[in-house]
């Protein structure tokens, strides 16, 4: 009895070693998937084609969500903040970063500022929405996302202004989802002693790890969205809710720490 159980031990031991391997090998591309980001934020918008109010927190919502990535284990980002957050650097920017991208790493552009019906608004004019999912489509990773902290912002779901019918099947093809600070007919809300917008103050703290309900550290679609929803909806006093969109699976990873 006395040399069995050691015996006993070390093959229950080479079990669990088998296992562990096991699930690293059948989950190995989620685990080391790496994250791919451009983060643009305009506060400033004097270089506007038309005259438009200049925002407080946009800016610095963007330098979280960068921040926030930066800690992740594998990640390249694009920071982009006011006159540096062009329409031709956002664009160029999302091509360049994203074509790096693997099938089953993940990608997000971030944006907050404002937003018009269809696009978004950057340093220098308007940003159409079919645009960017035209430009995203071009990367081969599967799991591509895009969140927008902007007034309205869930009017990017109506039918972009493309003329150009390969454009309008090439966005449609781009499989991104949109996570978005409000309804069509609601601001997103900012408040003076806060740091970031209601939205990105929840999207950073869902992403950081509060929104991971089964605590796999695998932070899902579903698990962000209900999360951030909630979050944004009760401290607005039910003034803005964010919004889901787009072809994608609720299971998709969004952060994997």
């Amino acid at each position: 009895m006395i040399l069995i159980a050691p015996m006993v031990v070390a093959m229950k031991d080479e079990w669990r070693l088998y296992i562990v391997l096991l699930l690293l090998l059948l989950c190995g591309d989620q685990i080391y998937a790496k994250i791919y980001l451009v983060s643009a934020g305009v506060a400033d918008y004097s270089g506007y084609p038309y005259p438009i109010n200049s925002l407080r927190l946009t800016a610095a919502d963007a330098k979280t969500m960068a921040y926030l990535y930066s800690k992740n284990g594998d990640t390249e980002y694009f920071l982009l903040l006011n006159d540096d957050a062009t329409r031709r650097n956002i664009i160029n920017s999302i091509e360049k970063m994203f074509s790096k991208a693997g099938e089953n790493d993940i990608v997000v552009f971030f944006f907050s500022g404002h937003g018009f019906p269809g696009g978004l608004c950057a340093y220098d004019g308007d940003l159409e929405y079919a645009q960017i999912r035209r430009t995203m489509a071009k990367s081969k990773c599967k799991n591509k996302m895009m969140f927008i902290d902007a007034c309205r912002s869930g009017s990017l779901r109506e039918q972009p202004s493309v003329s150009s019918s390969n454009a309008m099947i090439d966005a449609k093809n781009a499989n991104v989802m949109l996570l978005l600070s409000s309804r069509t007919d609601e601001n997103s809300i900012e408040r003076y002693d806060m740091k970031n917008g209601y939205f990105t103050n929840y999207l950073y703290k869902g992403l950081r790890g509060n929104a991971d309900a089964n605590r796999d550290r695998i932070i899902t679609a579903k698990e962000l969205f209900d999360f951030v929803h909630l979050g944004v909806s009760k401290i607005s006093g039910g003034r803005q809710h964010p919004v889901m969109w787009g072809k994608f699976n609720d299971g998709m990873p969004v952060m994997i720490w």
